[in-house]
């Protein structure tokens, strides 16, 4: 059984890389006209230069799994200053999707919580369907969108769960037909539990990325050894192997919360269970340190009897 782990957005390791570089509306419309699509391309290729050099990094430390930033480009998806960020950096984009396929890299972005279709509000769900297009879009100009995931939670619940996920199976139809096809749902960590997310997945036909720290926080009424096996017969028509999100708590206190690093005891039951199960899977880190606590984890990992590091990203559990 090969688990294969990957991280978050952010490089720590390297020396100013965030990808997430921001430009506000407030800044941008206090600038002079002819300085605004200037401000836009600089920040924006700053942000395309920064993920250029986590996929190089990721590449030297032979990690094929990975989240790209949502926050590559500013005000993408903004009413008032929506613009064309394909056009202008059609040859940047290529140039991550080619690296992303020529080392067979596995990436995938979650936009963020108001990315939702939950709602009563109908310029909520319009906004989120304005979200998923613009991550598609960067998919798309990447030449990666066959193969890759954007990842949501269904959403909140307003005191009638069975209403608001009534109101998820309609809005979600407002969601084109190809880019629904490349999402996956997220069990969340107060609201919707593992078994609820999964019925949600099974009626779409939309694979679940469990997210074991959530579950552990929200763990509904069936236990993990009943509900694992279902959850990765919904990524049976996609190909690849199903993504667990990995993290543990911060303390006892802030159980929610998650730690720098990922506590190994508290991950191994959850490594038990894929064992007997005999599942590859890919784990994406979403501890605080990101890169520095994937490594760190797989090192860890690597000392126990029965696993084995396999490469710089992945081990093997026997």
């Amino acid at each position: 059984m090969r688990i294969r782990m990957g991280f978050v957005s952010t490089a720590t390791s390297l020396w100013e890389t965030t990808p997430s570089r921001t430009l506000t509306f407030k800044r941008f419309s206090s600038l002079k006209k002819e300085e605004r699509m200037e401000k836009l391309y600089e920040v924006t290729r700053q942000n395309i230069s920064n993920t250029r050099r986590i996929l190089y990094f990721n590449t030297a430390h032979e990690i094929e799994v990975y989240r790209l930033s949502s926050s590559i480009v500013p005000l993408a998806t903004h009413p008032e200053a929506g613009w064309d960020f394909v056009s202008p950096f059609a040859r940047e984009w290529r140039e991550l999707g080619d690296w992303i396929q020529r080392h067979q890299m596995r990436v995938s972005f979650h936009p963020n919580q108001f990315t939702l279709f939950t709602s009563e509000n109908p310029g909520i769900t319009s906004n989120a369907v304005r979200d998923m297009e613009y991550h598609y879009k960067m998919f798309e100009a990447m030449g990666v969108h066959d193969n890759s995931y954007m990842n949501i939670h269904v959403g909140g619940a307003y005191g009638n769960k069975p209403a608001a996920t009534a109101r998820f199976h309609e809005n979600i139809k407002q969601l084109p037909a190809h880019i629904r096809a490349k999402m996956t749902l997220e069990n969340d960590d107060k609201t919707y539990t593992t078994e609820e997310t999964l019925a949600v997945c099974l009626n779409h036909g939309i694979p679940l990325a469990f997210d074991y720290h959530h579950h552990m926080s929200n763990p509904g009424e069936k236990p993990i050894e009943e509900l694992l096996p279902m959850i990765f017969g919904t990524w049976n028509h996609t190909g690849i192997p199903p993504k667990i999100h990995i993290s543990s708590p911060k303390s006892e206190k802030e159980f929610r919360s998650h730690a720098d690093f990922v506590d190994v005891e508290f991950l191994m039951p959850l490594i038990k269970l894929l064992k007997e199960l005999k599942q590859d899977v890919d784990f994406m880190v979403e501890a605080k340190m990101k890169d520095k606590a994937m490594l760190k984890l797989i090192e860890d990992l690597s000392k126990i009897r029965g696993i084995k590091r396999v490469s710089g990203g992945s081990m093997v559990v026997k």
